[in-house]
């Protein structure tokens, strides 16, 4: 497979190309628009910032566990691949059949769905449009990634470059213009929210964090993928949580928490016009279109790839169909279109943030799973070479399992029908797995 892969795929992803889709694809819209909710079930700036803190050291494990894992697998499909190497092929697939059907489209539908509601609030379109305009914004970047790999990364790097402009901006006036105590404020007992807690800011900030593993899914393009994909993780996931702290510090820095909880979602747009007027607040609003637009083509840059890995494999119907790749461009022009096509059905019928809430759950089954594999492959490659080493082990993965069995056990308490839902759409994978299996 992995020749054919050589052949049939450009590994033209370099390590600055890497970097952006890990950064690209964490950095949407979470840092913007969560400050208020980790700070209400904080209870003060300090909590706060430490759960921002904590919730990047927990990712940074998983982050540190997979590049392990990822660099001795170094193929396109990610944890599709991963599931698959560790624990079988029906593992492997039904991983791969919640990522596809579910909660892939849905990540994409839901952020060209809120990419619709800002073009709408910023250019004044009629509402009605908006469902059409997040259809509009899907198909555009599916199609631009029907060009060669490089065209999706340089325009990866150019949005990233572009949406850390605004997030420098808030940093820098937050630490050299700030006149607020960022740490020890702390909100009054009847304005904190009933149901706060540090554990669910935890949670909170996990979220922001989410989407970092998608560059794993490029295995098969990268570049010397041994070396560049765990350096890409690392360094990608050690920007972001150094960034997401410094732009909750700069805005503790500015504004009262009081008035951060009392603006909401609206706290950081309110910083922008407080530190630098109304055009402040309309630049800011383009750095976020800027940030999702680029967050959306990272998704559809790798999400599609799962799909292709495992229409390799022929574990799908239409598998000679799903995994062709177009000669001149070498993308997956095929399964590109069909997750467009799920995504953008998704925005037009249901509440895509909705599904990919119900699909939380079994997605951190899998990552627990695979975390759990490094022992594995340590057990069984006891004289092999590692062309890369997770520091601290058997620390570092043990931190990783304990915060992906935090998710797990809140989702379980939070929203049990979610939970529910999301282990019939893995079950009904079985039968198209075992019918695939017996048409082979």
């Amino acid at each position: 497979m992995e020749k054919k892969e050589q052949v049939h795929l450009e590994r033209s992803i370099d390590l600055s190309s890497a970097l952006a889709l890990v950064i690209g694809t964490v950095i949407g819209s979470g840092i913007f628009f969560k400050q208020a909710s980790v700070l209400s079930y904080s209870h003060s700036t300090t909590l706060a910032l430490l759960a921002w803190f904590l919730g990047g050291v927990l990712t940074l494990t998983s982050g540190l566990t997979i590049a392990e894992i990822g660099s001795q697998m170094p193929q396109t499909g990610g944890l599709y691949i991963y599931m698959h190497n560790l624990y079988g092929k029906i593992w492997g697939f039904l991983s791969g059949w919640m990522q596809i059907t579910v909660y892939g489209p849905a990540v994409i539908a839901a952020l060209g769905a809120y990419l619709a509601i800002l073009l709408q609030a910023f250019f004044g379109f009629a509402q009605s449009l908006t469902p059409y305009i997040g259809v509009l914004s899907v198909v555009l970047i599916s199609l631009f990634n029907f060009l060669a790999n490089r065209f999706g990364s340089a325009l990866q790097i150019i949005t990233t470059l572009c949406k850390l402009l605004p997030i420098a901006l808030i940093i820098i006036f937050g630490l050299l213009f700030g006149d607020q105590n960022a740490l020890g404020q702390v909100l009054a007992t009847q304005a904190a929210t009933p149901a706060g807690n540090f554990g669910v800011a935890i949670l909170a900030t996990l979220f922001a964090y989410d989407g970092w593993i998608l560059i794993a899914n490029m295995g098969g393009e990268i570049k010397n993928p041994q070396k560049i994909l765990p350096l890409a993780i690392i360094l990608g996931l050690s920007a972001v949580l150094v960034i997401y702290v410094l732009v909750s510090y700069g805005i503790f820095k500015t504004m009262p928490a009081e008035m951060i909880q009392r603006y909401g979602e609206n706290a950081t747009p309110h910083f922008a016009v407080m530190a630098f007027g109304p055009l402040g607040g309309k630049l800011l609003n383009i750095g976020i279109i800027i940030s999702i637009i680029g967050c959306m083509n990272g998704k559809v840059m790798t999400i599609p790839r799962i799909m292709y890995a495992m229409a390799r494999n022929n574990e799908l119907p239409f598998s000679k169909q799903l995994a062709y790749i177009n000669k001149t461009m070498h993308t997956p022009m095929v399964s590109i279109s069909v997750i467009a096509l799920i995504a953008s059905g998704m925005i037009l019928t249901v509440d895509p943030d909705r599904l990919t809430e119900i699909c939380i759950f079994t997605i951190y089954c899998f990552y627990v799973m695979t975390f759990f594999g490094i022992f594995k492959l340590r057990k069984v490659s006891t004289t092999k070479k590692r062309p890369f080493s997770v520091p601290l082990y058997p620390f570092t993965p043990i931190v990783a399992i304990l915060g992906a069995a935090f998710v797990l056990v809140s989702e379980l308490f939070s929203d049990l029908s979610g939970v529910l839902i999301s282990l019939a759409i893995v079950l009904c994978g079985v039968p198209l797995y075992y019918w695939k299996e017996k048409h082979k």
